[in-house]
């Protein structure tokens, strides 16, 4: 039997006009990333298991997908690693490289093994796919793209500022009606660790809160009291999760809540120089809002934090990011400071087919379609086809003499908005029939007044 033709769950195939839109979608973002000056690279779709793995936390770490060895490296297995139940070094070697989980961490490494070719303040950024093995779901794949952009050399928060502006622009350009960017700064939530006594234990604070707009705020307590949190420490942080009022008051309350940490304060310092230079700048469509339940569970951020959300569908983050000012310091490089965003490429278009954002003409990948009456009017018509496709038009021939219903019911199925058709007499006379797939009107035009109309209008 022949085997069904199906793809792994969680990828998907796109079709000719969803290439469409995705490309329009990636031009507009690219567009925007480089009027900021920052500049191109790529990297491997796999990394060594060792650049990725530790990077992300325990979470992450197992939504990584590992590439088995294969030949003679597959017998260097560590059995004695299983022999002793250590299976994660059993799993290292039976992997020695894994797919990339995010474009950060790969940049980490790009960053040291390329630093004396480099110009700091570095400005990249990079649109490639990656991959996690997470659970598929609506907004949710095992393979998506990512838009990133990055900055590493400066701990400016002129940076912080720039990176919102982008994320307003961006969305704005695509059209999205209304979104909100959300704010928080990881060493405020330093702070409120210390304060309540866990200041150890940070990391696991950050991943438990990070999920309280999905498990509810005694979700996040049961998650707390599981990892070893006392009752007592998270009475001191539960008021928390639920701040009132606009970003001005939030902040005013939290100094006082954090007034014993030198921390706490620094990042509300940082925060709230961010906020007055995005308010005197002023945004296009974006709303932006300090979140103190934003955590983002990756471990290497150490600053400001961002999340981006789409108003009016059902959908998780689209973007987000922050700073991180250590990251390079895991392949020897310290004192480094960084800061970046991403774009969910494929969340962002299924936000905008939702939406209906994509402009019409994208539907639209052939513009004009030359009947074909046989052999001698198909090579007389060659040529004015290569003179149509010169002009920047999207135009082909058909390929054999069918019946004309059979082409014209090929140009609707195509969505061509003109048809031209050089029959016997029309090569006899010089001139070309054009008829209009929309309105049906058909007319006879000279070689150069159809190619005048060609390159004013038809294009």
């Amino acid at each position: 039997m022949a085997q069904k033709p199906t793809i792994p769950k969680g990828t998907r195939d796109f079709l000719p006009v969803e290439v469409a839109k995705r490309t329009y979608m990636l031009g507009k973002i690219d567009e925007v990333f480089k009027r900021y000056g920052y500049a191109p690279i790529q990297t491997p779709s796999f990394e060594l298991s060792s650049t990725l793995m530790g990077k992300y936390g325990d979470e992450g770490d197992r939504l990584i997908f590992r590439i088995l060895n294969s030949g003679e490296k597959m017998r260097k297995a560590d059995l004695k690693a299983l022999a002793a139940d250590n299976l994660p070094r059993f799993a290292s070697s039976l992997a020695e490289k894994a797919l990339r989980y995010d474009l950060t961490v790969p940049f980490a490494r790009f960053v040291v093994q390329h630093q004396n070719e480099l110009t700091f303040p570095f400005k990249r950024y990079q649109i490639q796919p990656v991959w996690r093995a997470d659970r598929p779901q609506h907004g949710r794949y095992q393979e998506f793209t990512q838009c990133d952009v990055d900055v590493v050399g400066s701990d400016s928060l002129l940076y912080e500022v720039e990176m919102i502006q982008i994320f307003d622009e961006v969305l704005s350009n695509l059209g999205l009606p209304k979104f909100s960017i959300s704010i928080n700064n990881r060493k405020i939530l330093s702070g409120i660790a210390e304060l309540s006594g866990e200041a150890d234990r940070i990391v696991d604070l950050t991943v438990a809160i990070d999920k309280l707009d999905k498990i509810g705020e005694q979700g996040v307590i049961d998650e707390l009291l599981r990892k070893g949190f006392t009752q007592k420490s998270i009475e001191k942080i539960t008021p928390l999760f639920s701040l009132q009022g606009n970003n001005e008051q939030k902040i005013a309350m939290l100094r006082q809540y954090l007034a014993q940490s030198e921390i706490g304060q620094k990042g509300l310092d940082e925060l709230n120089e961010v906020l007055a230079d995005v308010a005197a700048l002023g945004l296009h469509k974006g709303e932006l809002i300090f979140d103190l339940t934003l955590a983002r569970g990756l471990n290497y951020y150490t600053g400001a934090i961002f999340e981006v959300k789409a108003h009016g569908v059902k959908m998780g983050s689209i973007c987000g990011g922050g700073r991180y000012d250590d990251l390079t310091a895991l392949f020897g490089l310290k004192d480094l400071s960084g800061i970046g965003i991403s774009f969910g490429a494929d969340r962002i278009y299924d936000v905008m087919t939702e939406l209906d954002l994509f402009p019409k003409a994208l539907n639209q990948t052939l513009s004009i379609l030359f009947v074909n009456f046989g052999d001698r009017e198909a090579k007389h018509s060659l040529k004015l086809l290569r003179e149509v496709r010169n002009l920047g038009i999207a135009a082909e021939l058909y390929p054999q003499a069918s019946k004309l219903q059979k082409q014209l019911k090929y140009a609707n199925d195509r969505n061509v908005s003109n048809v031209v058709m050089i029959g016997e007499d029309e090569m006899k006379t010089g001139m070309v029939g054009l008829k209009n797939m929309q309105t049906g009107h058909q007319e006879l035009l000279t070689r150069d007044a159809f190619l005048d109309r060609c390159a004013s209008t038809l294009s």
